[in-house]
């Protein structure tokens, strides 16, 4: 299976990277291809909502886009990692999923598998219902079939998140696909 993990995290070293690496070496150990998309330091700009893409491209914007739709566009399954920031996903990585729209029917029509890696300084069991809720939806509009959620409760540094069992939790999630 051809995965694309859309990296959401502008901190290559953080938590965050901590868990799609665990995620990626159980996946790759049971023979999945990964390719890792660093959304924090591509050319993406938000969605002008003029519609000239008529929800099934191409947009008018020239950016990183095109690439990440074509590597979505080949790939069987999505990973979305972000850190949880103020209780949503990352701005850059809200920024592509909202470029979607661009490739709406193509990539609804694909049926993606798709993963949730995230981590958290807070550990309330509050922590995640918004980005929860928001992945969820979007499992739901564009037609993914979820194949689990990694979340990070007081992973607020990396030692906090590797003294944790959510990278573990991450590595058996790709490794069981």
């Amino acid at each position: 299976m051809k995965i694309t993990v859309l990296m959401g995290s502008p901190n290559r070293n953080g938590s965050t990277a901590l868990l799609a690496d665990s995620f990626i070496k159980g996946a790759d150990e049971s023979g999945h291809t990964c390719n890792v998309i660093d959304v924090c330091h591509c050319d993406i700009h938000p969605c002008i909502g003029c519609v000239r893409c008529g929800y099934e491209g191409p947009c008018v914007q020239k950016d990183d886009t095109e690439m990440i739709r074509k590597e979505l566009l080949s790939s069987d399954m999505v990973v979305f990692a972000t850190p949880l920031y103020y209780y949503g996903m990352s701005a850059q990585l809200k920024t592509v999923v909202d470029r979607f729209c661009a490739y709406n029917s193509s990539l609804n029509s694909r049926h993606l598998k798709s993963a949730l890696l995230t981590v958290a300084w807070n550990a309330d069991d509050w922590t995640f219902d918004a980005l929860k809720a928001h992945y969820q939806t979007l499992v739901r509009y564009i037609n993914f079939e979820d194949q689990g959620m990694i979340l990070g409760y007081g992973c607020g540094t990396v030692s906090m998140t590797k003294r944790s069992g959510y990278p573990e939790k991450a590595y058996q999630l790709g490794k069981n696909l």
